[in-house]
């Protein structure tokens, strides 16, 4: 029935839109004007919760195409011959805004990107940082608390954030990043991507590697000084999502190249750091970028709330040839990310167009919100094993088995090495203007914290390096005056 007639929900013709049925000219409403109650009930239903931490966000479809031979690593079908393309949709966010929030705020940029493999959808669920603050998934909420707004003035806390990092060593690596010039970028585009934890990778002779993912931009880096920022966002509190969405849509389309990082399974065993902890990078030198292909991003979404909103990315969506690491972090993020969106988006998320893959599924997953593709022919389709030609399990996807040692057992979550040696790395790598920004930074962040927390985040910066320290000093006196 193809017609312009709107209709409800249920398919009647809809009768008047612009004006409600009621008992006469002055008289109230009647109950019975059920398109009335279905258009204000639909309205009052049009957002789903936001989500907890990277609620700002926006996205895009693109493909990645293979032009490296990593075979030898992974028998991952996406990535089993040179040329080979596949269809991928990706989500850039900031962490702790809300959905009105700012786009050029200092803060880490989330970057989820989404396969649609032959063999499933893989999920790779990462950040513009090749590291994150905690080592730990027990300290993720409480961290995520600090980052939001304090619970009796709902205003964003700075005593509350740098309290919690001064108290955790660990954050000291990705705090440098965030308070160097890397702190804003100007766009999505201008910026890299980075899975962040260690995965694995094995291959078709169940050969098992550790891996780390790296997306470097070819729109080059590019960020915004804190002036600069503050300008912009007088301007806009959406200066990233306007920048992917023109470009796309004039056709420069934004592009990455993809690389690996390398570690034999049994090296990992004899590596001076722990290579499953996110606030550490693997050195270049010794675990060189190994090219794998290019991502590029070549169609917007026709709907925002379809494509972006209700998009569910989740790091236990993986397929064979990738798997997981001993990463705490990564094991954390297995449960909590598919977990979240059964709540916020409905139990059945992944049915959505924009997460499902590109082939049908079967599985035993019965009713609940959302079961709008139930199976249809009875006996074998809601129980397993069954005598009526029900889907099977497939053991040959099995991982090879995990080298474990260890006894179950809890302990000082500081104890995983040193917290300041890669941070000091990376601050002497800054020349002196570079250096100049990031002490001017750290002190216009400090105002208004109190000054024992000033002083104990402070030491963190003398363990790191003395002269970070005293800039920062120095920094923060020359605001006071």
């Amino acid at each position: 029935m193809a017609d312009r007639i709107i209709r409800t929900t249920a398919g009647a013709p809809w009768v008047s839109n612009q004006d409600s049925k009621s008992a006469g000219p002055r008289g109230p409403l009647l109950l019975e004007n059920y398109q009335l109650i279905e258009k204000l009930a639909h309205q009052n239903r049009e957002r789903i919760p936001e989500r907890t931490v990277h609620a700002k966000g926006a996205g895009a479809h693109g493909t990645l195409t293979i032009t490296h031979d990593i075979t030898k690593y992974t028998k991952a079908a996406l990535f089993s011959q040179i040329g080979k393309k596949t269809d991928m949709f990706i989500r850039f966010s900031v962490v702790a805004p809300e959905r009105g929030g700012a786009e050029a705020e200092r803060d880490v940029r989330g970057v989820a990107m989404k396969f649609y493999t032959e063999e499933g959808n893989w999920d790779l669920v990462g950040n513009n940082t090749p590291v994150f603050f905690v080592r730990d998934p027990i300290k993720f909420p409480d961290f995520i608390h600090t980052q939001k707004r304090h619970p009796r003035s709902n205003l964003r806390s700075p005593t509350a954030m740098w309290d919690f990092w001064s108290l955790s060593p660990e954050t000291l690596h990705q705090v440098a990043i965030l308070f160097s010039d890397r702190g804003i970028p100007k766009s999505y585009r201008h910026m890299d991507a980075f899975g962040s934890h260690t995965f694995s990778l094995w291959n078709e002779k169940g050969e098992r590697y550790w891996v780390k993912f790296h997306f470097k931009t070819h729109q080059g880096n590019q960020y915004y000084t804190n002036e600069e920022a503050a300008a912009v966002i007088a301007r806009t509190r959406e200066n990233a999502q306007e920048d992917l969405y023109h470009s796309i849509e004039a056709g420069d389309f934004p592009r990455w190249t993809m690389y690996i990082q390398i570690m034999e399974e049994t090296a990992a065993e004899q590596v001076s750091f722990n290579p499953f902890d996110v606030t550490k990078v693997w050195p270049h030198k010794d675990y060189p970028l190994i090219e794998v292909g290019i991502l590029e991003l070549n169609r917007n979404p026709e709907n925002y709330f379809a494509e972006v909103e209700q998009s569910s990315f989740s790091p236990s969506n993986v397929v064979p040839g990738i798997g997981f690491s001993p990463d705490k972090m990564l094991q954390g993020r297995i449960f909590s990310y598919a977990d979240a969106h059964r709540y916020r988006v409905g139990t059945h998320y992944e049915m959505l167009p924009i997460n499902r893959p590109k082939f049908p599924v079967q599985n035993y997953h019965l009713d609940g919100a959302m079961r709008f593709e139930a199976s249809k022919s009875g006996d074998g389709d809601f129980y397993e094993p069954n005598s009526f030609g029900g889907p099977v399990q497939d053991l040959s996807a099995a991982e090879p088995p995990l080298r474990v040692s260890g006894e179950a057992t809890y302990y000082e979550h500081r104890s995983e090495g040193n917290d300041y040696d890669q941070p000091a790395a990376l601050y002497r790598l800054f020349d002196r203007e570079q250096k100049e920004r990031f002490y001017n930074n750290f002190a216009q962040a400090m105002q208004g914290v109190p000054q024992h927390i000033i002083d104990r985040q402070l030491g963190h910066f003398e363990k790191a390096d003395p002269e970070w320290a005293e800039g920062v000093r120095k920094s923060l006196k020359a605001l006071q005056s």
